[in-house]
């Protein structure tokens, strides 16, 4: 019996997304528990660290926006489109607003803003989210999102509550705890969760791969700030 079927006998009602993310352990935990995340939110991140880590993040953001588009045209109802167009919406604009302000808050030059030098696990991380949104499927394009939109939900919620001084730092938690931004990455579980029952043991083993790895490169993302 594989470990998916293993897991469904002990959990008929379970949802394909919360097996994937057990079998993304223990980097999920690592993410979402990351000294990053933890020190954004009572404060004491350095400004070093999160201007390198905001740096990084928008070249990704670029990335996302287009791995979104894909996901677009790949999506097989009308009804999904626009939930995807919505949030796409959000990022070319609230979130987009967002970076500009923090860019300035930090004192990021403009060659930092629009030609970045990427490190090694942003473009690692960039690759993998074009590879799966160019060549796979639906499945496969919500494989790489769920992931990393999953990971920014459960620590911003974890921090919702948090008061940090620094302007910027409240304001990237909020974006990543308001009901909007749960409701959409929940929705995003439900698409990925709907596709199981019909999934092939090869492409099943295919989403899980790609989902551990964008977890695990979550981990690293963060690490990499304080390099």
């Amino acid at each position: 019996m594989s470990a998916h079927a293993e897991w469904r006998r002990r959990h008929p009602d379970g949802r394909f997304t919360d097996w994937l993310r057990e079998r993304s352990e223990p980097d999920w935990s690592a993410a979402v528990g990351h000294r990053f995340v933890r020190e954004l939110a009572d404060g004491s991140l350095e400004e070093a660290a999160f201007r390198r880590y905001l740096v990084q993040d928008y070249a990704f953001i670029e990335t996302l926006v287009t791995v979104v588009g894909f996901a677009v045209a790949r999506a097989p109802s009308m009804a999904a489109k626009k939930r995807l167009a919505g949030f796409l919406a959000v990022l070319t604009s609230d979130e987009n607003d967002y970076f500009q302000r923090a860019f300035e808050a930090v004192r990021a030059g403009p060659a930092e803003r629009t030609h970045p030098a990427l490190a090694p696990v942003t473009e690692i991380l960039r690759a993998l989210m074009l590879e799966a949104a160019e060549a796979g499927s639906y499945a496969d394009v919500l494989s790489v999102m769920v992931p990393a939109e999953w990971v920014y939900l459960t620590w911003g919620s974890a921090h919702a509550e948090a008061a940090p001084s620094q302007l910027h730092y409240k304001e990237w938690i909020e974006l990543h705890a308001v009901p909007e931004f749960a409701a959409f990455v929940d929705w995003l579980r439900a698409e990925l969760d709907g596709l199981d029952a019909e999934m092939p043991a090869e492409v099943r083993h295919r989403i899980e791969d790609r989902f551990r790895r964008v977890t695990a490169l979550e981990v690293a993302f963060f690490d990499q700030a304080y390099d």
